[in-house]
């Protein structure tokens, strides 16, 4: 896929048919983008899984922060990816072991690498690079 742009039917309809999101990079500090999306996406619904190893353990939005995206407790329809782009290959790789793989994996603003993610694609994988969710859902779907 051709990441250069993306029709608004496909972002739309992944907005609309995740459910479930592990957030990458999760921040306790309400100055990072990362904590304002995730509670932004909370607000909309979707069940948001922090991901962090630095702050695992701990809850960020009232939800319990978790080391690595094996051990969020259950599948998700999304990873959202709040690392810097040379990490999002790693991310694939981990997203590719999970017994039940992520259909989406969404590297935020900033966030492209286009080896990984047609790795992803090869595996079934959606992906979605250098845009935000917090922006596009009132875009496209509120």
């Amino acid at each position: 896929m051709n990441h250069d742009r993306y029709d608004n039917a496909y972002i739309a309809d992944i907005l609309k048919t995740t459910r479930t999101i592990a957030l990458l990079g999760a921040s306790p500090n309400p100055d990072r983008p990362s904590n304002r999306v995730m509670g932004f996406l909370l607000s909309k619904g979707y069940t948001v899984f922090p991901v962090n190893p630095g702050q695992a353990g701990k809850q960020i939005h009232g939800r319990t922060v978790y080391r690595t995206l094996a051990d969020v407790p259950q599948p998700v329809d999304m990873v959202d990816v709040f690392r810097a782009a040379e990490y999002l290959n790693g991310v694939v790789y981990e997203a590719l072991a999970l017994e039940t793989r992520p259909k989406v994996i969404w590297g935020q603003l900033g966030v492209r690498d286009d080896k990984a993610a047609a790795r992803a694609e090869a595996a079934g994988i959606s992906v979605v690079m250098d845009r935000c969710p917090a922006i596009e859902y009132p875009r496209l779907v509120a």
